[in-house]
């Protein structure tokens, strides 16, 4: 593109006369350019303005202003011939002056001109130079002494301190820190004395770090400045140009900060912003930083419009003043459109002022906004052309050092050459030419012109030079200055005059400059004033020359004597024009605008002032560290393992030291620390502070303030300040710590204070002007709820929780290498009686021992007790060791040495009275006593609040007295576990106090004297006769003595310890140690029938018990009151309880099968889960409506049912899919559901009408698995073939179809903001796509079909389900894997998160619904209740429920509010497989899913021994015949055979290629069998392990073996329907029994040996004969798989378990069902009968995990069961259950116990509220009666509480 071609582009915009002075312009380029061929370019483009001037100019003129135009085209067109004549254009020449004469130029013109213009040519025929000695016609020579020489850039200098010396000012720091930072002591520049001040303070770096601090310090004062005045902010920027890049950025935040939330904008410190960046190093500052600041600028000038023209002028100034930087640093990423229109707008709206100064500010600003998205500026192109490359703001100055002004100025002429390409160069060159209208000589003002360029949008040359000029004035270089000024192309422009006289201005009036310099700048300023023909004769700028000159005339600095005089000169001018305009100037007032922002004098006191007179808190903060270091001494200590959460598995550590050190170093400000009591909580506190105190760095180093909450009065408020007083800090110094410095906060015992507040809001930490501080905070496990994070996670000032600013961790149990590690510093350390070997003995023979020493406390008190505990030559191994055995002999040790060290103190002879008197009644029995009665006192008078108080005179006469104040409590008190700080007193550990009351609430030595007077008596009648709950026989009535009361003033009398688990833990162990303990609990369980002032302890009583383990099987319990008891997964099997008071009881996962609770009080019980829906069909799919209105379900029929979720009445069911509807969806709007269905159609339902919208069909064939809504509602994508395809809603139109799954896509979901869809496919992926069907990841990591994928409600996440039994958590954006989530034991077909994003539940095909946590990857709960699959599974959009959609036809429940309970339990975690009992009775052996094996007493049902050695489910397990072995088959591919006496592992046979199923050994015990899915059978030796022979004809796996009773014969049955009997002798097929139409599961040999039996999934069990193998009898009645099978011992008898969750009786004689047990929760996988002869009981091994125990009852023919024992209670059980007259029961509880199997009608809401209305009623009748009135008040009180 041709120059003629740019420049057209602007002349429309121009008028013919400003067209006319562009070509003049052009004129004066090329007669001044040194270059000829720009030359030549110049002359065209005037040549081509004038063509176009000519063609809009009138030929016969009628005005004078008309002819006045001719005229100067004539003259233009003649200087235009003379030009091209002389560069040698001769032909172009003549031409031009023909045109000249044609337009009016006379001979007499021609002379005229050529005699002003000749001298202009220089004689050698080159261009003119432009140099100094060139003037304008008339100009005077401009004065040589102003500005003659470059000076050192302006600076402040100062005395420099000596070592420690108090600093004047702020800008004598700044000035030290210069030196440090920028010179050498050997620097010749420098002054002999500031290069003595650099060699010494080299050598002393506390000085140098004192400086530095204080620099810091003086941030943070401004930073805690509420004000933040003009005084406060130059403060700050003295210091900017020697901060570090993080200070300099901090104060940068500050700043930005400040702006933003101002409410008027602040002037002050957008001036200070655009200096803090002016002096930014060019590394502290990023593109991003300026964008963002131009961004707020944006925001904020929208609000400064309606505010004074003063406050705009200083904005507009200061907004200049930060564009300036932006335009001379390279920004990126900005918005033009959307940055510069508020801008513009803003600036624009300034043309319509008519004051000259605020326009002219406005018109900078401008330019200075055009120039900045410009990756090249003007002023950086014009100075590259000198050859410097610019490089940020901060390498200008270096740039101009030793600058070639002549090639500077040359670039402001010749742009081209700066720029890349002539066509960008061209652009610019007429810009800058556009600028340069002399004003004079076209007659248009100044404010007119600067309105103008306002609007035009172009890049002017003066914003350029003026740049330089800026530049130049800060490296000091005022000699270039003055040259660039005097001879730039643009120096009679009256906009860059104008800007000229500002920064002259400015010179005058800083006191940086020296008085010669100032008096310089005025000068030049006289000498622009006077000189019109250098300066033109422009008006606006004498104006703006004479206000400078009186704002400095009338300011207090050096340069007003100067201004003064000056003006008086001035004054007294000869010239007329200038004296008029001084007189009209000095009339009119000069303008009330500075002419530039300066920084004001500093502030007195300074910020720096209030530094330097800040109170020592050093000293202080020394002998702080010093005690605290010496305190911790030489303890034993094992850095402690945590996990992520709560949930996380315990072998998911990492080391908590560590994480917190993390932390530390992270914006995080809040660091849970949770953890059992004992878990070592405290003990890593204390090392975590003194790590902190060793890491500790003088004046700058974050101070570690350990706080014991419990200690600290209202801890929610001011808690660092009341610490701080407590450590001896005075208030000054506090006051100096929080404005100063930063924290580490070490909050212990969050419990202990019996906090529920959140004290990092509560205590306003890090809000501006609070104290600065990151929080470690420690807590109990137990303490918490399930929502606890409120409780800790920061928040803003609207209590906003910030999960961001959080992070927690949980303290794990001691590992064996931590326990060993622990031992042996131990042993260093304390040097006990035993030896590291005798404790590592003990670890491993002592049961029970191994589990209690994984808690820190508890090791500690193992290791203190466990020589006393055990006695010479006990076998170890029958040593049993509990946590109450523990603290019990530790606390008499205690006590034992208390009194020792007492003994041997020097006493007074009282003391030693008292101490005489004291060990002769018993001192340890004395000191237990006291421990009992203080902790009684600390919970019942301070509510269990750990910390005594206790001053002597304040407190006298009050509780405390009794234990802190008698001579003998004194004694007693120094001997007992107790601890002093000053006036406070506390146990060494919180459980210490939690078992002195446990131990008042029983005392086991207590117990026995009581029983010792007991049986002195000999009185008639026994305790547990009275407090049996069995039923009484009638003839034993009579024998009953009548009981005393139990103890009144027992703790469990008057306070509620349901949750209180930790006390709780204590008393479970006393009752399972002393039945005494447990016939006292019966004892008040008892009383409470009668009298209910002991309904709370009954209460506690029961919940004790039940943790227990106490089973109430058959209990008489009629009548009981135990409100608010935690009954939760307890058994009551067949128990009486009616009339019992039962209101708010938790009663989740209890069994309660055939319990009578008839007229039972059960207001607010909570079981945990509501009523399920009864479907017709099995459920494919569920979903709530996103309003939680609706619920709707996809039925494998093809039916959709919809039901308000108020009343869960059905309001529409459409019939319209032929087949299984396999998902359902929901429109954002819940107004619409899509269904997605095997037909191969997606339909779309209107809720409304309930019509049918459209069908979208599948055209490829084949059904849709899955439909999903965009956010937006507009689209819906489905999932068909192995396609994904997205539809208009509206229309029924297909708009896209993502292809790339190789195989089915069985499910699809939108992300919350509508940007990617996922698909998951059974190819093993899931896959990401963009909304233009992009894949953008491909998610691979799962080893079968992924069923489902969803996105997290952030949509930073991504949940897929698959066959492999797992769930995976994805990264949305990166595509990695986060989390793999097992735990099911088979496919998992449906995930769904939380509204949350915080949980994700899950549905699998082993019936479980699971909740998991998203952070950990954890389990949190496993819910179990359905009978077959669980297909789906769906969050409330409230969170606290999840329902669930199973193949068992209906829709469960469950309620997730308040997770899950305590759940007491040693049983299995997932199904259990097998079941045997043993050959000696009294034991039972299981085998699980779990990969464990288990021993149960047979009476109990308590645990006795769990055996850890497969790794793989186990599948069977099997007693040798004598029952010293046991032999366990495993998925390992392994049999193992182990001792059962001592569980330890004999043998390991591993032949076998797949699956171990099967298991026997032979009735010698020699020999065991095994089956496996290798479709083999093999023979082991059981001594050496050997295989001894292998049975091969199954051609499928084989499930099932078994020995013959002679051991002459295996059977074996498998998966290919057959059973084979082997003959071990020949090692041949002997039989080959085929009869089942499946899969024969279990298989038996009948006690005699001539019978064998079998099941399968044909639902039927045979019998065959062994001899001939022919098949008696089947039995037929199962509705499920038969899994288990048993003879009864002596083989009249076949039990069998099924898949239909009964167990069946068999006549083996008549094949008749002789009973059925029902009501199991879970398939039966596996069956055994008693092998003892005498007993009539047997075993079942159930899915759910549980073992139950089984009593045969014979009811005439018939054959039932009783409930012996469970060994685990995970589902809610209620069948036959009887709630007649139930009363308080709620609508949904009475629904879902009916639907449970439940008998009987409770009494109705509505009838219980008619009643108390009737009583309401009578109550009213008797108000008339004074007599009574008080009576019916408290009546009617009574009944509104009810209420």
């Amino acid at each position: 593109m041709g120059l003629n071609s740019i420049v057209s582009q602007f002349r429309g915009a121009l008028s013919t006369r400003q067209t006319l002075e562009l070509a003049n312009f052009h004129l004066e380029y090329a007669r001044r350019t040194r270059d000829p061929k720009l030359a030549l370019v110049m002359c065209d483009d005037a040549e081509s303005a004038l063509s176009h001037v000519k063609r809009n100019t009138k030929w016969a003129p009628k005005y004078a202003e008309d002819q006045a135009l001719r005229d100067g085209v004539a003259k233009a067109y003649f200087e235009l011939g003379r030009l091209q004549d002389f560069l040698k254009q001769g032909n172009k020449a003549q031409a031009s002056y023909k045109t000249a004469e044609k337009w009016g130029f006379t001979h007499s013109d021609r002379s005229t001109l050529e005699s002003t213009t000749v001298d202009a040519f220089p004689d050698d025929q080159t261009i003119a130079s432009v140099d100094q000695s060139e003037q304008p016609s008339g100009a005077s020579t401009f004065p040589t002494h102003i500005f003659a020489q470059n000076v050192r850039p302006p600076t402040f200098e100062f005395k420099l301190p000596e070592a420690d010396e108090r600093l004047h000012n702020t800008p004598q720091l700044a000035w030290c820190l210069g030196l440090l930072q920028s010179s050498q002591p050997n620097d010749e520049a420098l002054e002999l004395a500031t290069r003595d001040w650099l060699r010494t303070i080299e050598k002393d770096t506390d000085e140098q770090e004192r400086l530095k601090t204080m620099a810091k310090e003086v941030l943070r004062a401004f930073k805690r400045d509420e004000f933040k005045d003009a005084k406060a902010v130059a403060e700050v920027v003295y210091l900017a140009p020697v901060l570090d890049k993080d200070s300099f950025r901090d104060l940068l935040k500050e700043f930005y900060s400040g702006i933003d939330h101002s409410g008027l904008l602040d002037i002050h410190q957008l001036e200070g912003l655009a200096q803090l960046i002016q002096s930014a190093d060019t590394s502290y500052l990023d593109g991003d930083d300026l964008v963002k600041i131009l961004e707020l600028l944006s925001r904020r000038l929208m609000d400064t419009h309606q505010q004074s023209r003063d406050h705009m002028h200083q904005l507009t100034l200061a907004v200049t003043h930060v564009l300036d930087v932006m335009a001379d640093t390279k920004v990126h990423g900005l918005d033009r459109e959307k940055l510069h229109e508020p801008f513009s707008s803003y600036l624009e709206g300034l043309k319509k002022s008519s004051d000259p100064f605020l326009v002219y500010q406005a018109a900078y600003a401008y330019q200075a906004l055009i120039c900045i998205p410009d990756n090249d500026t003007l002023w950086q192109a014009t100075m590259r052309h000198t050859g410097r490359v610019i490089r940020g703001v901060s390498g200008l100055v270096s740039a101009v050092k030793g600058l070639d002004l002549v090639k500077f100025i040359e670039g402001l002429e010749n742009i081209r050459e700066g720029f890349e390409g002539a066509s960008r160069a061209a652009t610019h060159v007429t810009d800058a030419l556009k600028d340069m209208v002399i004003l004079a000589e076209s007659g248009q003002s100044f404010l007119g012109y600067l309105r103008e360029s306002l609007g035009l949008g172009y890049k002017s040359v003066w914003y350029s030079a003026l740049r330089g000029a800026d530049t130049l004035i800060r490296a000091g270089e005022l000699a270039t200055f003055r040259q660039l000024v005097c001879e730039a192309p643009c120096r009679r422009d009256p906009v860059f005059q104008w800007g000229v006289c500002q920064r002259l201005g400015a010179i005058a009036a800083s006191p940086k400059w020296d008085t010669e310099t100032r008096q310089m700048a005025v000068e030049f300023l006289g000498e622009m004033y006077q000189d019109d023909a250098r300066w033109s004769q422009q008006v606006a700028v004498k104006q703006c020359i004479l206000n400078i000159l009186m704002q400095l005339a009338s300011s207090s600095s050096n340069g007003s004597q100067f201004a003064g005089a000056l003006l008086q000169d001035l004054e007294a001018s000869t010239n007329p024009k200038n004296q008029s305009l001084y007189r009209e100037f000095e009339e009119g007032g000069h303008s009330p605008y500075p002419f530039c922002l300066t920084l004001p004098e500093l502030a007195s006191p300074s910020l720096l002032d209030r530094v330097q007179n800040r109170p020592d808190v050093e000293g202080n903060i020394r002998l702080h560290r010093k005690q605290r270091l010496k305190e911790r001494g030489n303890a034993v200590y094992i850095p402690p393992q945590a996990k992520a959460n709560l949930q996380a598995p315990d072998d998911a550590r990492f080391p908590l030291m560590e994480k917190v050190k993390e932390f530390f170093n992270s914006e995080q400000k809040v660091f849970l620390v949770l953890g059992d009591s004992g878990a070592g909580k405290s003990t890593f506190n204390m090392e975590l502070e003194c790590a902190l105190w060793q890491e500790y760095k003088n004046k700058v180093g974050r101070v570690p303030l350990r706080i014991n909450l419990p200690a600290i009065e209202k801890p929610e408020h001011d808690m660092i300040a009341k610490q701080l007083r407590r450590l001896g800090f005075t208030e000054p110094q506090i006051r100096e710590l929080k404005l100063y410095r930063k924290f580490i906060l070490i909050c212990d015992g969050y419990d202990e204070s019996q906090q529920t507040h959140n004290l990092y809001r509560s205590n306003r930490l890090n809000q501006p002007g609070e104290w600065e501080t990151q929080m470690v905070i420690s807590c109990r496990s137990e303490y918490l709820g399930n929502d606890y994070r409120d409780r800790f996670q920061p928040g803003d000032r609207n209590k906003k929780s910030d999960s961001t600013l959080f992070q927690e961790a949980v303290i794990t149990p001691f590992s064996i290498n931590q326990v060993q590690a622990y031992i042996k510093q131990y042993v260093s350390i304390h040097q006990p009686l035993w030896r590291v070997k005798d404790y590592r003995q003990a670890l491993e023979l002592i049961p029970s021992l191994k589990e209690l020493v994984k808690n820190p406390f508890l090791m500690t008190l193992s290791l203190e007790v466990l020589p006393r505990m055990v006695d010479p030559g006990e076998e170890l191994s029958a040593a049993r060791v509990t946590r109450v055995a523990l603290y019990d002999q530790f606390v008499e040790q205690w006590l034992e040495r208390g009194k020792q060290r007492l003994g041997e103190k020097d006493l007074t002879p009282q003391a030693r009275a008292i101490f005489e008197s004291l060990s002769d009644e018993g001192f340890t029995q004395n000191g237990i006593d006291y421990i009992k009665k203080l902790a009684v006192a600390i919970y019942k008078k301070q509510g269990g609040h750990p910390v005594v108080e206790y001053s002597r005179f304040k407190d006298e006469g009050s509780w405390k007295d009794e234990f802190f104040c008698r001579k003998d409590k004194q004694l007693l008190r120094e001997a007992c576990p107790l601890t002093r700080n000053g006036n406070q007193y506390r146990f060494i550990h919180r459980s210490l106090l939690e078992y002195g009351l446990a131990r008042a609430v029983f005392d086991p030595q207590d117990a026995k004297k009581t029983a010792a007077l007991e049986s002195a008596s000999s009185r008639r009648g026994s305790v547990s006769s009275a407090l049996s709950f069995e039923i009484l026989k009638a003839e034993d009535e009579d024998v009953v003595a009548v009981e005393q009361e139990p103890n009144i003033n027992s703790p469990l009398v008057w306070r509620n310890f349901v949750n209180d688990h930790s006390l709780l833990q204590f008393l479970e162990e006393r009752v399972q140690q002393e039945p005494v303990f447990k016939e006292q609990l019966l004892a008040y369980i008892e009383h409470s029938k009668s009298d209910k002032k002991w309904r709370a302890a009954a209460a506690n009583a029961i919940t004790i018990l039940v943790r227990a383990g106490v089973q109430f099987i058959g209990a008489d319990l009629n009548g009981i009151r135990v409100p608010g008891a935690d009954l939760s997964y307890g058994v009551f099997d067949s128990a009486l309880l009616q009339d019992t008071d039962l209101r708010k009881v938790n009663l989740r996962g209890v069994w309660l099968r055939q319990t009578d609770l008839s007229r039972a009080e059960m207001m607010g019980v909570q079981f945990g889960e509501f009523p399920f829906l009864k479907v017709p069909s099995p459920v494919q799919s569920c979903a709530y409506s996103p309003d939680g209105m609706l619920f709707a379900v996809g039925l494998h029929n093809g039916d959709i049912h919809v039901y308000s979720t108020s009343s869960w009445e059905t309001i529409q069911i459409w019939l319209d899919h032929d087949e299984s509807v396999g998902c359902v969806a929901f429109s954002p709007k819940s107004d619409q559901i899509a269904s997605a269905s095997e037909d191969g159609t997606v339909r779309l339902w209107d809720l409304g009408s309930g019509d049918c919208l459209h069908v979208l069909a599948n055209q490829s064939g084949g059904g849709v698995n899955g439909a999903a809504y965009s956010p937006q509602g507009d689209q819906v994508a489905s999932a068909s073939s192995s396609k994904v395809k997205v539809w208009d809603v509206s229309s029924g139109s297909h708009l896209l179809t993502l292809s790339g799954h190789t195989a089915l896509v069985l499910s699809v979901a939108y992300s919350p903001n509508g940007k990617q869809i996922a698909s998951a496919s059974m190819d093993f992926t899931v896959r990401l796509w963009n909304a233009t069907g992009i894949c953008s990841h491909i998610l691979t990591g799962h080893s079968d079909n992924v069923w489902s994928a969803v996105f997290s409600p952030l949509g930073n996440q991504v949940a897929s389900a698959s066959d492999d039994n797992t769930l995976r958590l994805w990264d949305a954006v990166s595509g990695t894997c986060l989390h793999v989530l097992t735990g099911h034991y088979s496919d998992v077909f449906s995930v769904a998160y939380s509204p949350k994003g915080d949980q994700v539940a899950s549905s699998s095909q082993d019936g479980t619904v699971r909740l998991w946590d998203v952070e950990s990857g954890s389990c949190r709960q496993t819910l179990t209740g359905h009978i077959g699959t669980v297909t789906s599974v769906a969050f409330s959009p409230r969170g606290d429920q999840v329902a669930s959609g199973c193949w068992d036809k209906t829709v469960r429940f469950w309620d997730v509010s308040a997770g899950a309970s305590h759940h007491v339990s040693n049983g299995h975690s997932v199904g259990v497989m097998s079941v045997k009992c043993s050959p000696r009775g009294g034991q039972i052996a299981s085998c699980s899913y779990d990969s464990t094996i288990r021993f149960w007493d047979m009476e109990t049902g308590a645990c006795r021994r769990v055996l850890n050695g497969h790794h793989l489910p186990v599948c069977c397990v099997a007693y040798s015949s004598q029952g010293d072995q046991i032999a366990s088959a495993s998925n390992d591919y392994m049999v193992l055979l182990w001792d059962v006496e001592t569980g330890v592992r004999r043998n390991v046979l591993t032949d076998h290629t797949d699956d171990v199923n099967g298991v026997a050994f032979s009735p010698q015990g020699d020999l065991v069998v095994s089956c496996s899915s290798d479709m083999t059978v093999r023979l082991w030796d059981t001594t050496t392990g050997e295989c001894c022979s292998i049975f091969s004809g199954h051609d499928r796996e084989v499930l099932d073996v078994a020995f013959s009773p002679m051991g002459n014969q295996v059977a074996s049955c498998g998966s290919d329907h057959i059973v084979r009997l082997w003959d071990i002798t020949a090692g041949t097929c002997s039989h080959i029994l085929v009869g089942h139409g499946s899969t024969v599961n279990c298989i038996t040999y009948s006690p005699r040996g001539d019978q064998v039996a079998s099941s399968s999934d044909d639902e039927t069990v045979r019998l065959w004969d062994t001899e001939s193998g022919a098949c008696h009898r089947t039995f037929t009645g199962h509705n499920g798989e038969v899994l288990g099978l048993a003879y009864s011992p002596h083989g009249e008898l076949l039990i069998s378990g099924s898949t239909d969750k009964t167990v069946r009786f068999w006549d083996v004689a008549t094949g008749q069902c002789r009973g059925v047990v029902r009501n199991f929760q879970s398939d039966i996988y596996g069956i055994a009968w008693s092998t003892i002869l005498d007993t009539n009981c047997f075993v079942t091994g159930c899915g759910d995990g549980s073992v139950l125990m089984w009593d045969v009852v014979e009811e005439g023919d018939l054959l039932d069961a009783r409930l012996r024992w469970s060994s685990t209670n995970g589902v809610l059980t209620v069948t036959g259950a009887s709630i007649q007259d139930v009363q308080g029961l709620s609508q949904l509880n009475a629904q879902l116990l009916k639907q449970r199997g439940t008998v009987g009608e409770p009494v109705s809401v509505l009838r219980e509220a008619s009643k108390k209305l009737v009583s309401m009623t009578a109550v009213v009748s008797k108000l008339k009666q004074p007599s009574v009135r008080l009576v019916v008040d408290s009546a009617s009180a009574s009944f509104l509480s009810e209420q």
